[in-house]
């Protein structure tokens, strides 16, 4: 057994699709630990995986669990993550203490795509990714999130930035990282709960073929960061940018005057929005969530189709 096998433990499903050669979408799990209460966590990481099966594709929840990185859960496994009082955010500094203490942790996207290359997935679907925080020239906060995708190889499809993120800063950030963001039937960064922002992209697709051609040449050119799809919510599910612009300005004002940093502000601004904007945040986010896991299972079963007639 080499050092890393005997940390993976690939769910039978997930295994048999990576040996076959079947279409396969990762998913993070601290949207299940973090981003929502019980039960409706456990609905959401099943109706992901559902969509993500009734696309033609195999999806892997990842987290870290009893010190091994759990690639595929069951039932029990997401009950045990959606119901824990004390589980880690897992980023990448923090992967191998959780691993070697044998702690319950959830991915981020960061270490969701970190533990997705260890198992040989390619694509990995989530809402939003983290970014530049507003005040950054104060706090200098900059997920972790933004170097993971300019040195893993994995092709993450999103609804962008969370919208309580410097977005023009992240993008910056991004093309300095020479990290290539593409738009899913977009030619603008997408805002998360909102379907545009005033960030236009340098490159666009209109059909998940396209993005597999894309993935695939990247691929034989050894170019070895990760590719951003970003993807609009759903037109009806997409709110008012000045109404949740304003909601989310108040909202980092307070966690300004609570004294939250690090790792605790993302988890504290969403909480916050979902309450000011009474539970209509959360919709949105579930419903780009949902999107994201159509497209993204949609684009995986493009790319196995294309990679096996090579």
């Amino acid at each position: 057994m080499n050092s890393l096998s005997k940390y993976l433990e690939i769910k039978e499903e997930v295994l048999e699709a990576l040996n076959s050669n079947q279409p396969i979408v990762a998913l993070e799990s601290t949207i299940i630990s973090h981003g929502m209460p019980y039960p409706e966590n456990v609905q959401m990481a099943k109706k992901v995986e559902e969509i993500i099966r009734s696309e033609g594709a195999i999806p892997a929840t990842i987290a870290i669990m009893d010190g091994k990185i759990k690639v595929g859960l069951s039932d029990i496994d997401l009950e045990t993550l959606a119901k824990a009082s004390s589980v880690t955010k897992v980023s990448r500094r923090d992967l191998a203490i959780v691993l070697a203490n044998k702690t319950l942790g959830a991915t981020t996207v960061a270490s969701t795509m970190i533990c997705a290359k260890m198992a040989g997935i390619k694509f990995f679907v989530t809402g939003g990714i983290g970014g530049i925080h507003r005040g950054y020239e104060e706090t200098l906060d900059v997920s972790a999130d933004l170097d993971e995708l300019a040195q893993t190889d994995v092709t993450v499809i999103c609804a962008g930035a969370k919208a309580i993120l410097d977005l023009p800063r992240t993008m910056e950030y991004l093309e300095t990282k020479g990290v290539s963001v593409i738009g899913y039937q977009t030619k603008v960064m997408p805002a998360f709960y909102t379907r545009e922002s005033n960030i236009p992209l340098l490159h666009s697709v209109t059909t998940p073929e396209e993005l597999a051609k894309i993935v695939l040449t990247k691929e034989e050119l050894h170019i070895g960061n990760g590719l951003l799809v970003v993807n609009p919510i759903p037109e009806a599910d997409s709110l008012d940018a000045n109404y949740i612009n304003s909601i989310i300005d108040q909202a980092i004002k307070d966690s300004v005057k609570e004294h939250i940093f690090g790792k605790d502000v993302t988890p504290y601004l969403l909480k916050k929005i979902v309450e000011e904007t009474k539970g209509e945040s959360l919709k949105a986010n579930l419903a780009l969530v949902y999107n994201n896991a159509k497209i993204g299972a949609k684009i995986a079963k493009a790319y196995q189709k294309i990679s096996a007639n090579q």
